[in-house]
């Protein structure tokens, strides 16, 4: 997976990691991937939430010893 930008919100809370995905996003060209690391466990639903409300893609989603992975392909 060619990952183009990686978003390190390890420690913040909601909304803070979708607020970060998404400015990291608006950075981005249309089909570039985005991954966002996170420790918020409820990040898994609100990543899932905002891929529907944007029409990003959430290509996958991973979890590793209290981190969560998220990748997103831009629009």
């Amino acid at each position: 997976m060619d990952i183009t930008k990686e978003v390190d919100a390890r420690g913040l809370n909601c909304p803070l990691p979708i607020l970060k995905a998404k400015k990291a996003l608006s950075e981005l060209t249309s089909g570039q991937l985005l991954r966002v690391l996170s420790t918020d466990p409820g990040s898994v639903r609100d990543f899932q939430a905002f891929a529907r409300q944007t029409g990003n893609d959430l290509v996958e989603q991973q979890t590793t010893d209290e981190q969560f992975v998220h990748v997103l392909r831009r629009r």
